[in-house]
């Protein structure tokens, strides 16, 4: 197995579209600090409202931006509804420059990639990673890194394949940018995780010592964004976000953020700075499902990164290789409702409670 996989590398040959233009260092590194927990945020908001939180959820409802078009494919292409009232979302982090319009071809890149999936009667949910770099086919443009294909067509296409790949119909959209996610963090007060050992953070920050700390906005980010003092790179990397957002949605679950009007306002506008749902997802859609979910906690989640076979190259590019044989059958114990049966044969694709 070769070292895990960093930033990649263009190679002219492999791109089906013009390549990225070298982009400034710091900056664009910076804008890389698009998180798992910000994907899920809007989700795990929704899985907490309950009762008194309807006005919550329609402040909520008013300050996101809609996607447009995000389904725009033909229904010959997409894979048949679930029965039942399973839902599923992809949840996409864009790496695109500040102030940039992310719907247009090349002006952005999902760098997280998520598929929450919640199976009938919604009492249990499965949150799978797919690193950015796994290598696969994407329709009309042959096979490239995953997170190139919101960058060759938009929402649409990365919906499309996503769905090309699972097998499963995504039912709504989230795309996720970096503004607003350190101001949620301290909106909450911070968030409260213990360490067994000394922990350390990207970009030189002083480590975290052993024991229960309340992160900032600034920790949280420097915590989950960290791959090069970690053993497995940015596989480690998706294990420490997973991690942090198990913390994340307790916090928001016990702190009463979402019975207290004050605190209602401070949250929904930083949410609103830094998400975009699709166009079908409508207020009455939203309480329609905060309500199915109202009891969903986070124990009652897993996480898990979909199989692979560790990493490679494709030309000059570093790519993680996806395990096509035990990636199907994932995706088909999700859509059949068989996780538990998946899982106990495949312990070793779950994020544990122990991750440095």
């Amino acid at each position: 197995m070769s070292n895990p996989p960093g930033d990649p590398q263009p190679d002219p040959s492999l791109e089906t579209e013009p390549a990225e233009p070298a982009e400034p260092p710091r900056k664009r590194r910076r804008n890389r600090k698009v998180l798992v927990i910000v994907l899920v945020t809007l989700l795990a908001l929704l899985l907490a409202v309950a009762g008194g939180a309807f006005y919550f959820v329609n402040r909520l409802s008013s300050n996101i931006e809609r996607i447009p078009d995000a389904f725009d494919i033909p229904e010959t292409a997409r894979p048949a509804e679930l029965p039942g009232d399973s839902i599923t979302f992809l949840l996409g982090g864009l790496d695109g420059e500040d102030k940039v319009d992310v719907y247009q071809p090349g002006a952005a890149r999902t760098d997280t990639i998520m598929l929450a999936h919640f199976p009938e009667g919604r009492d249990r949910g499965y949150l799978v990673s797919i690193p950015r770099d796994t290598y696969i086919e994407i329709p009309g443009h042959g096979e490239n890194k995953i997170n190139a294909a919101y960058s060759f067509g938009g929402p649409s296409l990365f919906v499309q394949t996503i769905e090309e790949l699972t097998g499963i119909r995504v039912d709504h959209l989230a795309l996720i940018d970096w503004n607003g996610f350190q101001a949620l963090t301290d909106e909450l007060g911070g968030v409260t995780m213990t360490f067994d050992e000394e922990t350390p953070l990207a970009d030189g920050d002083d480590p975290i010592p052993a024991g229960t700390h309340t992160l900032t906005g600034e920790q949280a980010l420097q915590y989950v964004r960290d791959r090069k003092d970690l053993p497995g790179g940015d596989f480690d990397r998706v294990k420490r976000q997973q991690n942090f957002l198990r913390a994340l949605m307790n916090e928001l679950i016990s702190s009463g953020t979402l019975t207290d009007p004050g605190k209602v306002n401070g949250v929904a506008g930083a949410i609103g700075q830094a998400a975009r749902v699709d166009e079908e997802l409508s207020a009455f859609g939203m309480v329609d499902l905060a309500l199915s979910m109202r009891n969903l906690r986070a124990d009652d989640m897993t996480f898990l990164t979909v199989p692979t076979d560790g990493t490679g190259t494709a030309g000059a590019q570093s790519i993680v290789v996806y395990d096509e044989e035990r990636a199907g059958q994932l995706w088909t114990a999700l859509a059949e409702d068989d996780m538990e049966a998946f899982l106990t044969a495949n312990p070793d694709l779950i994020t544990g409670d122990e991750v440095r």
